[in-house]
């Protein structure tokens, strides 16, 4: 087997974390900017949740932390995508970041290989 040398780079992560329920809305806007695809898993939450109840507001402990790798030059659009759907402008809503990615390796098609490698 030989070591191949291709890894992908020019990515971001975007994490958003909101109350149960609401990640395949999230889902659904990201891939509709261009996201190919997300990862949705499960948590609980404490901290915010009781200050938050101080004014009124009922924020479920139950969280979906939902993650999507994008290129660089689509993280805007999917980010914004994201933070509409998600309402995240309304407190008790959720939070989400953006981390940058060094470098990233998955399964590339042997035609897209020959391309970069034509590039290089």
């Amino acid at each position: 087997m030989t070591k191949r040398e291709i890894f992908l780079t020019d990515l971001a992560l975007i994490t958003c974390i909101v109350q149960r329920g609401l990640g395949d809305d999230i889902v659904l806007a990201a891939r509709e900017a261009g996201a190919l695809g997300a990862t949705i898993n499960y948590a609980r939450g404490t901290g915010v949740r009781e200050r938050l109840g101080i004014l009124g507001v009922a924020v479920e402990v139950e969280k979906e932390v939902i993650n999507i790798v994008v290129a660089t030059e689509q993280m805007d659009t999917v980010f914004d995508s994201i933070h509409l759907a998600g309402k995240l402008d309304t407190p008790g809503m959720g939070f989400m970041y953006v981390t940058p990615l060094e470098k990233a390796a998955t399964y590339i098609p042997p035609q897209v290989v020959e391309k970069l490698e034509d590039k290089g």
